[in-house]
């Protein structure tokens, strides 16, 4: 398994600010045999050790991930055989400050990870036969379903939120974070979100990207109802203001808080790569306010559309950053500087991961749709929690 995580502060704040962003990521590797049956086995360098949980705050880029060149899962130059993966992402970005958005975002990936990793790791162990192990069903734990994963997720994320609740109410802060989470095992990406932050795959095979998510905030329900368009939606003065996050001002009862957790399973392939990230990406334009003008004096015309286009992060710009780059360490400097290029508005923080282990993506017509929305993309800015406080 291949991945990489790069942070940045964002240029806006460089100096002035405090990076709230915080990511984990928690790499499980089993080799046994020959590894797994009836899998290429690509030749590829030396292997490489990596997973530790990474939880950020540097004022400068910071590259945290294992090389993409060196893959634990793959077969190296002496033909070792491929590993069999799984793992846990958590990327989360809070909002409040160093008292409060900064410690809210550490305890979401810290909390998240701890109980899931656990949850990876047996999920992994209750399907042995891709090693062609045969072992007596009742020494192995019971096989996890789609909804047991999705829930193990969603419990976890609750969890998170129910600490960040009880430091807001011991220390009398609004803290605030926003989180996309998964567990990775037996080929599928089980995962869930809350906030902004979102989750994607690209596709190498078909040269695709599918959001895995749909933001929690204003503008995207103004996109849903139809009431703005997609290109507004990327520069609109309300794209701060996210509908649902963790943590609270302490008005809850910490044992018995609760968040609306959104939670989904998707397939995955050898030519995939899955990025997670804050939205400090593809809200990097520093010009937004200048541009809606423009775009609603000229009432939605074509050019002033395609200025927008130009600006802001597109998907298709992550996409082609993903699928150039020669590595999954090059894609994460890439996608940072590109958030940066753009202005560098917000804390940014990218997570990538791939399993060249998986099986082929499918011929034309076989792949499933993956994507929560293929004619939605927006961006967001600065994030604010809206409430009924």
């Amino acid at each position: 398994m291949r991945y990489s995580t790069n942070y940045d502060i964002g240029d806006r704040k460089r100096g002035q600010g405090i990076n709230e962003d915080s990511v984990s990521l928690t790499v499980f590797e089993e080799g046994h045999r020959d590894g797994y049956r009836g899998q290429d086995r690509p030749a590829a360098p030396a292997t490489a050790e990596g997973g530790d949980p990474v939880d950020t705050g540097a004022d400068d880029p910071v590259d945290t991930g294992a090389d993409d060149e060196a893959d634990v899962s793959d077969a190296d130059s002496d033909g070792r055989p491929m590993n069999r993966s799984a793992g846990v992402f958590v990327v989360a970005d809070g909002a409040g400050g160093h008292d409060a958005g900064d410690v809210a975002s550490y305890i979401a990936t810290t909390t998240v990870a701890e109980r899931l990793a656990p949850v990876a790791i047996r999920a992994a162990r209750s399907y042995p036969g891709g090693f062609d192990v045969d072992v007596a069903r009742d020494v192995l734990p019971d096989p996890p379903g789609e909804q047991d994963l999705e829930a193990a997720v969603a419990e976890a994320i609750t969890a998170a939120h129910r600490d960040i609740v009880r430091y807001a109410d011991e220390t009398g802060t609004q803290s605030y974070t926003t989180v996309v989470a998964g567990v990775y095992a037996d080929g599928k990406l089980h995962y869930g979100w809350v906030g902004d932050s979102r989750a994607y795959v690209v596709n190498g095979a078909r040269e695709t990207i599918s959001p895995l998510t749909r933001d929690h905030a204003v503008v995207q329900e103004w996109v849903d109802s139809g009431e703005i368009d997609p290109v507004e939606a990327h520069v609109h003065p309300n794209g701060n203001e996210i509908t649902r996050a963790l943590g609270g001002s302490g008005y809850e009862d910490p044992d018995d808080a609760t968040v609306e957790v959104d939670t989904r399973t998707v397939r995955l392939y050898a030519e995939d790569t899955v990025l997670a990230t804050s939205d400090g990406l593809v809200d990097a334009q520093t010009d937004a306010p200048e541009l809606y003008e423009q775009y609603a004096e000229t009432d939605r015309a074509d050019e002033a559309a395609e200025r927008i286009r130009e600006e802001a992060v597109t998907d298709d710009e992550l996409r082609d950053a993903v699928l150039d780059a020669p590595s999954l360490d090059a894609a994460s400097r890439t996608l940072v500087s590109l958030a940066n290029d753009r202005g560098g508005k917000d804390n940014v923080s990218v997570l990538l991961f791939a399993d060249s282990a998986l099986p082929e993506t499918p011929d034309d017509g076989g792949l499933p749709v993956r994507n929560i929305d293929p004619d939605i993309d927006i961006s967001e800015r600065d994030t604010v929690i809206m409430t009924d406080e």
